[in-house]
């Protein structure tokens, strides 16, 4: 292949024109086509998801690339986006072997390892299904388990998901807008109880998702009907996370999880067909639709549900979620619309500060229909108004999870879009949005009691960055994740070996409370780390009372440096 072609195709190639590069390559003759033009053109295939032609072509030079990297990996790959994973498992182990050193043979050797053991492990469940089975009659759904303590009624619960028993005409007509029969056992039990949130709400996992290394959550269980918003023909089931949300089109959606939308569990009928006995999987819509393996049948699915208590890591979760919100950068739409804000000083302290209140009551960053979380949709629709002064209700909805839903570091990470539009509505109908002409906006007086309210509650003293976690045996630790906060302070001292981590952080408190609060040098103690500053004490109140007055001493030019001039390396 000349030079002037392979600059060619490598332009088309960076400009994503991969069908250009077939055009060109298929001009010429099967027989003048050497290693390099076949080796493109498959390449070129691959790019355009033509994953069978490419291995066509491959093929044709497979010889010539027994010791070529890039060939076993090109192949890998094509394998890999067939589903034919241990094939891709085989090819791309010998691409690795021929190039130790290239990551993305090895991202795409352990991507193509861990989908094989999922299709393993599903394999074996389903011989273990199958030899049951084979074993004996079929009991009675649910004999032996005692359902009695299953389901949590909450008034959320029962708002959104519990309708009456369905009917046997109610059954068939869900069943024949789904397409699928569905499974006696998940019948059985939606006519005991017809849909819900239970106790229960984690699956073990032997393989990690994107909600974690070892289960997946479960938020409720859909019931039998239309009425709810989330039954399984409701606003938000089956049908309108297959059509809305692109989940795949083999079997019926039964769980929302935690996420809000982005992973789901379903009924897979593929192996069973539309009237069969369909397996319980797990789909991350989050990860290009993975589908990970959960049970041979409904049944399975229920009796292995676990209390979200044996994968409790809500103490670490929570100091993660202060952090964010301490020190995480605000998404870009965010950032915009609190600089073109006058009437409210430090604004973006005051927001942090709000959600910081907001975590430590619920122990986690997420905005439901208490009153804080309230008033952070009126301190955003607040805000995008501002700025966007001609937005309609739909406009509002659609950039809603831009500015702190899915706001990047400063974020939740999801959303319930029903809470959005349920506060939107109640604002309206509260008169205290109007709408005129399609077009949005807070009356006069609504704007102000915003803004006097995000001040009011910002109004408590204010430690950040520092942050005040409550311990789990009582107690309670101020932290500071370091770097950035009066890192000059530290500079001045760097040729003695300063550097501002954890360590001399601990360094300067110390002098602080033996020369500002002598009363609490043996009540509060120190356990730094290289990256976070962390004192703590059994007297909340001692905590307290140090995180104020050291924030203030930090903030006090004179103070600090006077402190910072007795401080010793650890």
């Amino acid at each position: 292949m000349d030079k002037e072609l392979i600059v060619q195709l490598t332009q088309w190639h960076e400009e994503d024109e991969h069908q250009k590069i077939v055009d060109t390559l298929m001009e010429i003759p099967p027989a003048g086509r050497d290693y390099e033009v076949v080796s493109s053109l498959a390449r070129a295939y691959n790019n355009l998801g033509r994953y069978e032609e490419a291995l066509e072509h491959f093929a044709m030079i497979a010889e010539q690339g027994q010791n070529d990297h890039l060939w076993h990996f090109r192949v890998g790959y094509s394998y890999y986006y067939l589903n034919r994973y241990e094939e891709a498992v085989r090819v791309l182990g010998i691409a690795h072997d021929l190039d130790p050193d290239n990551e993305n043979t090895a991202m795409f050797l352990k991507f193509s390892q861990r989908k094989l053991r999922k299709e393993q492990h599903a394999a074996a469940r389903r011989a273990i299904r199958d030899q049951h089975k084979d074993s004996g009659t079929a009991a009675t759904p649910f004999e032996g388990m005692d359902l009695s303590g299953f389901w949590d009624d909450s008034d959320y619960a029962l708002k959104e998901y519990v309708s009456a028993p369905p009917t046997d005409e109610l059954i068939a007509s869900v069943e024949e807008e789904l397409g699928y029969k569905l499974p006696a056992s998940y019948i059985s039990l939606m006519k005991q109880h017809n849909g819900g949130v239970p106790y229960n709400t984690c699956f073990p996992t032997e393989d990690a998702t994107s909600w974690a290394e070892d289960h997946i959550a479960i938020t409720g269980i859909m019931g039998i009907g239309r009425e709810k918003s989330y039954s399984i023909c409701g606003d938000l089931g089956s049908p309108f996370m297959i059509e809305e949300w692109g989940y795949p089109d083999i079997g019926v959606v039964i769980c929302d999880c935690p996420s809000a939308g982005h992973d789901v569990v379903m009924l897979d009928y593929r192996n069973c067909g539309r009237d069969g006995e369909p397996e319980v999987i797990h789909v991350d819509q989050e990860d290009d639709y993975e589908i990970t393996f959960l049970a041979q049948d409904f049944e399975t699915f229920i009796r292995g549900l676990v209390s979200e208590e044996e994968y409790d890591t809500s103490e670490e979760d929570k100091l993660e979620d202060l952090r964010k919100v301490a020190v995480g950068q605000f998404s870009p739409l965010l950032a915009k619309l609190c600089s073109h804000v006058t009437e409210v000083d430090q604004l973006e302290q005051k927001i942090r500060k709000v959600c910081t209140r907001i975590i430590e009551e619920k122990g986690h960053f997420s905005f439901h229909a208490d009153e804080l979380s309230t008033l952070m949709y009126d301190v955003q629709f607040w805000l995008y108004t501002s700025s966007y002064p001609n937005t309609s209700r739909q406009q509002y909805l659609d950039v809603y999870e831009k500015m702190i839903a899915f706001g990047g570091e400063f974020g939740q990470g999801g959303y319930a879009p029903g809470w959005i539009s349920d506060w939107l509505d109640g604002r309206i109908r509260e008169g205290l949005i109007v709408q005129e002409n399609g077009v949005l906006r807070f009356t006069d007086q609504a704007r102000s009691e915003v803004i006097t309210r995000l001040e009011a509650e910002a109004a408590e003293e204010d430690v950040a960055p520092f942050i005040l976690v409550d311990q789990k045996g009582g107690g309670m630790s101020v932290i500071l994740n370091v770097g950035s906060y009066r890192s000059e302070v530290f500079e001045a001292r760097a040729d003695e070996g300063f550097e501002g981590n954890g360590y001399d952080w601990a360094s300067l408190a110390a002098v602080f409370v033996n020369e500002y609060m002598p009363e609490w040098a043996d009540t509060i103690h120190f356990d730094p780390e290289a990256d976070m500053f962390c004192a703590y004490s059994e007297n909340s109140e001692a905590v307290k009372r140090f995180a104020v007055r050291f924030k203030q001493a930090c903030e006090d030019e004179t103070v600090i440096q006077d402190l910072f001039s007795r401080a010793e390396l650890d």
